[in-house]
C-alpha cells in the first residue's frame, strides 16, 4: 500500500453561477498497481468562511480498479459564541464523465450522514450508485453546509483497490399500480427518507411502517439521490403502492419530486438566484413526476423555500408533527387560494398536502397523511388526485373528513372540485368528521374562519352564497395547548370552489 498526504485549500477555481459557485482543490492522482492491492491518497486543507457550496476535490483513477473507497473527518469548532453556526460538511463524488450541472456524471451523495463510502460495480454503500470504477478524473464534491469563524479544518482519504470487476446487478423497481379498491379514499405518505439518505429505517422497516399506519400508498424522497430506487420492489404489494423519487435539497428550500420514473436523478446544487430552478422543475415533470415544495416555512438553515410557487403542482402545507411553521405555510397557502378567487380564476391556484418526513425512531410514518380521492390505486391515478387538489389532509388513519357543498339545481361539489352556482344562489355546506375527542369543527373561506362547532362535535351544516365565501375548506382542530391560538390540526381539506 502507497500513502501521500497533500495540504491546502487549492488555487484553482471553477465558477458554476452565482451563489452556486464551485472551487476546485488541488487533486490527487492514483497510478496502475497489482490487482488485489490498495492505493492511498490523502489530502488535508481548511475552508475558510465564505467558502462556495461545493468544493470539489479531483482524483485521477488508471485503469484496472475494482474499488472506490472514500473516508474523511472535518473538526468542529470550539468556544463560539452564541448563535454562531458550527462546521458541518457534507460529501458526495461525481465519477469521471465530470460535474457540470446535470448530474451526468453524479455516483452518490450522503450529506452528512455518512463519514465514510465506497462505490464498486456490484455493490456501493446507500446513497451511492454501483457500477464500474472506469479511468478518468473523479471529483469528490465536499459541501460546507456552514463554516465557523475560524474556518472549517477536514481531511479526505481515498483508496483505491486494483482488480478485476463484477457483473453490475440489473435493478428492478415497484410496479405501477396496486390491486385498490377501484375509485377510492386513499392514504399516503410522499415524504419518507430511508438509511439511502439521512434516515435509518431500512425500506422493509418503512413498508411495514406504512401498513402499520394504514397507508394505500408511499413515495420514496431520499435527499439528492436515486440509488434507493432499486431497492423498493420487495416493499410493495397488492396493498401497498410504492412510487420513488427523491427530496431536491437545495441551499434555498427543498422540494419533493413526487413519483417520477425509476432511475431520475435531479441535481440540487443551484440557488435561486440562478434561474435554473424551471429547467429543473421541467425534469421532473418530464420524468413522470410531481413538483411539491417541502416545508416551505421551515426554520432549519437552508429549509426556506425561495424560488416561488410558479412551477409548483402542489405544496406540502404540514410536514411532521403539527407545529408554528405549519402554521404560517397553512395561511399563506390559504392567502394563494383568496388570490385566485379574487382573479376571477386568472391565477392557478396549489392543492395543498401533507407528509410525516420520517426519518428514524421516534418519527411516525403516516403522520400525517394524504387521503386522496383517485379512479384506482396506480401512480397515474394518484398524482392526478394530488395534482387537482381532490384531496385532505390527516393525522392518522383514526381521522376521516367528508367535506361537500350544494346548490343549485341538485348540484353538489366535493373537495377539489367547484360548485357552479349563481352568486346570491343559497349554497349549503356540509361536514362529518371522525377525530380525536374534544376537537372542533372549522369551515374558512376568502373571507377567514366563519363557523366554529362546539367541542366534541363531529358534524356541522353551514349556508353561505357565492357571493359571500368564494370558497370553503375545512379544519379540524384539537383543543388549543395555550389560550388565544389556534390549536394543532388533526385534518384539514382541499377548497371546494363557488361560483360560475
Amino acid at each position: 500500500m502507497c500513502t501521500d498526504a497533500q495540504h491546502g485549500i487549492g488555487r484553482r477555481a471553477l465558477l458554476v453561477t452565482g451563489a452556486a459557485s464551485a472551487l476546485t482543490l488541488t487533486g490527487m492522482s492514483f497510478a496502475s498497481a497489482a490487482d488485489g492491492s490498495t492505493s492511498t491518497k490523502t489530502l488535508k486543507g481548511t475552508l475558510p468562511p465564505g467558502s462556495p457550496d461545493y468544493v470539489y476535490l479531483p482524483v485521477d483513477v488508471p485503469a484496472g480498479v475494482r474499488e472506490f473507497r472514500v473516508s474523511y473527518t472535518y473538526e468542529k469548532a470550539t468556544g463560539l459564541p452564541a448563535g454562531t453556526q458550527n462546521n458541518a460538511l457534507d460529501i458526495g463524488v461525481f465519477d469521471e464523465r465530470g460535474t457540470a450541472l446535470g448530474g451526468e456524471g453524479f455516483r452518490g451523495w450522503s450529506g452528512g450522514a455518512r463519514t465514510e463510502f465506497f462505490v464498486r460495480s456490484d455493490d456501493a454503500t446507500p446513497g451511492y450508485i454501483p457500477g464500474p470504477v472506469r479511468p478518468g478524473r473523479w471529483n469528490i464534491a465536499l459541501g460546507p453546509y456552514t463554516v465557523a469563524p475560524e474556518g472549517l479544518p477536514y481531511e479526505v482519504t481515498v483508496t483505491l483497490t486494483h482488480g478485476t470487476a463484477d457483473p453490475t446487478p440489473r435493478p428492478t423497481y415497484p410496479p405501477e399500480r396496486a390491486r385498490g379498491r377501484g375509485r377510492a379514499w386513499y392514504r399516503g405518505d410522499c415524504h419518507l427518507h430511508s438509511w439511502y439518505s439521512d434516515g435509518r429505517r431500512t425500506p422493509a422497516e418503512i413498508g411495514a411502517l406504512a401498513r402499520a399506519a394504514g397507508l394505500d400508498f408511499i413515495n420514496t424522497s431520499d435527499h439528492n439521490t436515486h440509488s434507493a430506487h432499486a431497492h423498493w420492489s420487495d416493499v410493495a404489494g397488492d396493498d401497498l403502492l410504492v412510487m420513488i423519487g427523491e427530496e431536491i435539497t437545495t441551499r434555498n428550500g427543498h422540494v419533493v419530486a413526487l413519483g417520477t420514473d425509476p432511475g431520475t436523478f435531479i441535481d440540487w446544487r443551484y440557488r435561486a438566484r440562478d434561474n435554473r430552478w424551471a429547467q429543473y422543475a421541467r425534469q421532473i415533470r418530464r420524468a413522470g413526476g410531481l413538483v411539491v415544495p417541502a416545508h416551505p416555512h421551515a426554520t432549519c438553515i437552508g429549509c426556506g423555500w425561495k424560488f416561488g410557487f410558479g412551477e409548483a403542482d402542489a405544496v406540502e402545507v404540514w410536514n411532521g408533527p403539527y407545529t408554528p411553521d405549519d402554521e404560517v405555510s397553512l395561511a399563506d397557502w390559504d392567502n394563494t387560494l383568496v388570490a385566485h378567487a379574487r382573479s376571477g380564476g386568472r391565477t392557478g391556484w396549489i392543492p395543498a398536502m401533507g407528509n410525516s418526513d420520517a426519518h428514524r425512531d421516534p418519527d411516525r410514518v403516516g403522520g400525517p397523511q394524504t387521503v386522496v380521492l383517485a379512479d384506482d390505486l396506480s401512480r397515474s391515478a394518484i398524482q392526478a388526485g394530488i395534482k387537482a387538489g381532490r384531496s385532505y389532509v390527516a393525522e392518522s388513519k383514526d381521522v376521516e373528513v367528508a367535506f361537500t357543498a350544494s346548490g343549485g339545481k341538485g348540484r353538489v361539489a366535493g373537495i377539489g372540485e367547484r360548485l357552479a352556482v349563481d352568486a346570491d344562489a343559497p349554497v349549503t355546506v356540509e361536514l362529518r368528521a371522525k377525530a380525536p375527542a374534544g376537537c372542533t369543527l372549522h369551515i374558512v373561506t376568502d373571507q377567514g374562519t366563519l363557523f366554529t362547532s362546539a367541542a366534541g362535535a363531529t358534524t356541522a351544516t353551514w349556508r353561505t352564497t357565492a357571493s359571500y365565501a368564494a370558497y370553503v375548506r375545512a379544519e379540524v382542530r384539537h383543543a388549543p395547548a395555550t389560550q388565544g391560538l389556534p390549536g394543532a390540526l388533526a385534518a384539514f381539506t382541499n377548497p371546494i370552489f363557488l361560483g360560475a
